[in-house]
């Protein structure tokens, strides 16, 4: 199963997929590819892979990403080898993604896997203070490019099976542990 786990930068994505992942057995992380360079609070092969922006078009020509999009000014993917790996030895694969990967890589796997989307929602002036309270210290443009991409992404949640207010981490990860749950227990015949 693969769960999908969206919202604007700042919604407390990786926060809540690093909880998930200590607190629920059989869960991992699937890490996109990107080319951009890593922050203080990055762990290569964790947060993400790194490679050059050379590497990564090599990738896109070699056909290995089931999406990519430029996010930021930077490319985001998702490796084809690493999801199929994953899958195959059963595990729940949690992914933090933007709009954009989410309705493609929905498109694309909704046939061969249970897919599960969550947007995490915050208010655009709480969204502001966490950008620059952030410990990777965003410069001004970067919080400005993320603000910018608000309303975008928010005119975006119909496309979700849930949309989740995240203004308490503690009763987030418990709501989105129990759709985990829930949503693995259901047959093939009910999705």
């Amino acid at each position: 199963m693969l769960v999908l786990l969206s919202g604007v930068s700042g919604a407390g994505k990786d926060t809540i997929k690093k909880e998930l992942i200590t607190r629920m057995e059989n869960v991992e992380s699937l890490p996109s590819y990107t080319d951009r360079a890593p922050r203080a609070n990055d762990i290569p092969g964790e947060t993400y892979n790194f490679v050059t922006t050379e590497e990564f078009e090599n990738m896109i020509k070699r056909d290995e990403l089931y999406e990519y999009s430029v996010h930021h000014e930077h490319y985001y993917g998702t490796s084809k080898k690493l999801l199929n790996e994953k899958i195959k030895n059963g595990k729940i694969i949690v992914k933090d993604i933007e709009v954009n990967g989410v309705e493609n890589l929905s498109r694309i796997l909704k046939n061969d896997l249970k897919i599960v989307t969550i947007f995490l929602r915050v208010p655009k002036e709480e969204l502001q203070k966490r950008l620059e309270q952030r410990i990777d210290k965003l410069s001004i443009k970067e919080i400005q490019l993320r603000l910018n991409r608000f309303d975008f992404e928010e005119s975006k949640i119909g496309m979700y099976d849930y949309v989740i207010k995240n203004n308490n981490l503690e009763k987030t990860v418990n709501i989105i542990a129990e759709i985990i749950k829930n949503e693995y227990n259901l047959t093939d015949e009910e999705f």
